[in-house]
Parts: structure tokens; C-alpha cells; sequence
């Protein structure tokens, strides 16, 4: 198994204004005890994201990165606690660019979230102890 960093997709879990949850996959990266996603060229209905929303209201956010295989020994999940903020900064969009060939393509326009990670909780499986 690779280190969860490593995997191409994870869960951003928000809560609105009336305490519902609300949650969207992303890409992300991992720098340090930060979590860095975009709002990418994927299509979108606006610009003007629910998860932003969301985090400009409550800034307390989870994020699942997880693995399944019918191998049930092999299946893991991380889950990421923390509080996030829209930033406009380069570097999160830099680093994303290294891990994800089609931002190379195509740079995300931003916004970007940042999380700082508080909380770590992980599980995995008997036989899907993670590689650094």
C-alpha cells in the first residue's frame, strides 16, 4: 500500500449555516500539517462553491482519504480534523501541480483551501500497514 498522501482523491466534509452536512471529493495535497485543495476547471454549476460557503461560515471541516479492495485486509482509511480557510495562495496551487499531471495541463484558478490539520485518526487493516 502507498502512504495515504499518496492517494488521488479524499472527502471534504463541511457543515452549512443550519448545521448540515455537506460533502464533495477532492484533490489535495499534504505539506507539513497542512491540507491544500483548489477549485479546479472541472465543470461546475457557479464558482461561488457550497464548500466555501460553508467554511467562511464554520471553519471546522473533516477530510477522508480512504482504500478499498474486495480484500478486506487490505482496506484503510484517514481521517483529517481541522480548520480550513480560503486562501489565494500560489504554492498550494504549486504543490497540487506536482502531484496531479492535469494541473500541469490546466492550473486550477483558485481559490484554494488550506487545512491545518489538528487531528489524525487512522485504521487500517491486518495487512495494509501504509509504505512512507
Amino acid at each position: 500500500m502507498r502512504s495515504p498522501e499518496d492517494a488521488a482523491v479524499a472527502r471534504l466534509a463541511t457543515v452549512d449555516r443550519e448545521g448540515r452536512p455537506h460533502v464533495v471529493p477532492i484533490c489535495f495535497v499534504i505539506d507539513g500539517g497542512t491540507l491544500y485543495t483548489a477549485v479546479d476547471e472541472k465543470p461546475k454549476r457557479t464558482r461561488r462553491l457550497k464548500r466555501l460557503e460553508n467554511i467562511e461560515a464554520n471553519p471546522q471541516v473533516e477530510v477522508l482519504i480512504d482504500h478499498y479492495e474486495d480484500d478486506w485486509t487490505q482496506l484503510w482509511w484517514v481521517r483529517l480534523r481541522g480548520a480550513a480557510r480560503v486562501v489565494d495562495d500560489p504554492r498550494a496551487l504549486e504543490l497540487l501541480a506536482v502531484k496531479y499531471p492535469q494541473y500541469r495541463a490546466e492550473p486550477p484558478a483558485g481559490p484554494a483551501i488550506a487545512v491545518v490539520i489538528e487531528e489524525r485518526t487512522e485504521w487500517y487493516g491486518r495487512g495494509s500497514a501504509p509504505r512512507k
